[in-house]
């Protein structure tokens, strides 16, 4: 009876022991952050940054694996079925995690319950955009325009199921205008046709137009953060202009669920130390990308109120296109 009671508590002392144990050994090789993106965006960028300081960190090497496809779906899903001992960890985004489950509804994940979400990195926010020769110079100008548009406006977005194909959609409703998408396979090509003023509107992520904004190519009529952006301050908030918006299309760390504790912590205190660092800050200014300093427990829940938040209407659009 003695010898069976003993192993019963050995038993569950190694059930509860396991992950701090593994959590106290890691990391002892090289961990994976999978970056659901091409290589060169703001989830590439931003992956790269703090995996250079988390290798710095903990004496490890930390690379990103570029896995695109689906709009973040590929990537995304490997990350939540890899195994949850810290060696995978993977860019979550409003994309994968919040846009696209909604969208399509067939993605493989709940992106919320199928991941341990570590840390907030930081997004560029959303802009309406237009085409100089479109007599419009303020945001108020354009809803003038458009409510009285006979015909439905075109708009671009870099593709059906992004932040700026929602927030377009958006805006249509809430200011009772019609809109008609044309969705491009990434920003560069949206962003080709409108600097050649075959298409007049778009609402692109800001930092993929933000030279052209600055050459005078496109006219930014109103950006979705929550001030005015210091390198652009000529550019109002949507919010300034009469539309509550706020937005950005974030990026963060997540992994698989059922992460050890410790490593959550672990990474997500460094990831935060790394954030602060003025060079961080400095490059990520040059993108207008807003970070925000989250525990895992508010990193989690924002993940779940943008759920709730963007969901009904990507369900809707995914119904009705």
């Amino acid at each position: 009876m003695r010898l069976r009671v003993l192993f019963a508590a050995l038993a569950a002392f190694s059930v509860v022991a396991g992950p701090s144990a593994q959590a106290e050994n890691w990391p002892s090789r090289p961990v994976k952050i999978i970056a659901p993106f091409a290589a060169g965006g703001a989830a590439d960028t931003l992956g790269r940054l703090i995996a250079d300081h988390l290798s710095s960190a903990f004496h490890e090497q930390f690379y990103i694996e570029n896995r695109g496809g689906a709009g973040g779906i590929v990537g995304a899903l490997a990350g939540a079925q890899a195994e949850p001992d810290g060696y995978t960890l993977v860019i979550s985004s409003i994309a994968s995690n919040v846009i696209s489950p909604a969208f399509n509804g067939n993605t493989g994940y709940d992106g919320v319950r199928d991941f341990t979400h570590i840390a907030y990195l930081g997004g560029p926010p959303a802009v309406m955009v237009v085409h100089p020769s479109l007599a419009v110079t303020t945001y108020k100008d354009f809803l003038a325009l458009a409510r009285a548009s006979k015909e439905p406006l075109s708009y671009i977005s870099p593709g059906t199921g992004t932040n700026g194909f929602l927030v377009g959609e958006y805006l249509a409703r809430e200011e009772r205008y019609k809109v008609s998408h044309i969705p491009y396979k990434g920003a560069g090509p949206a962003l080709t046709d409108l600097l050649a003023g075959h298409i007049k509107l778009g609402t692109v992520t800001f930092s993929t137009a933000a030279e052209q904004i600055r050459a005078g190519a496109l006219r930014a009529l109103a950006v979705s953060t929550e001030k005015r952006i210091p390198n652009f301050p000529d550019i109002p908030t949507f919010r300034e202009s009469g539309r509550d918006l706020v937005t950005a299309t974030w990026f963060a760390i997540s992994g698989p669920a059922h992460l050890p504790t410790d490593i959550v912590r672990e990474v997500n205190r460094e990831t935060l130390k790394a954030l602060r660092l003025p060079e961080v800050q400095a490059r990520l200014a040059v993108d207008a990308i807003e970070t925000k300093l989250m525990s895992p427990e508010e990193f989690t829940k924002f993940v779940a109120d943008e759920t709730l938040r963007w969901a009904p209407l990507a369900k809707s659009l995914a119904a009705n296109p």
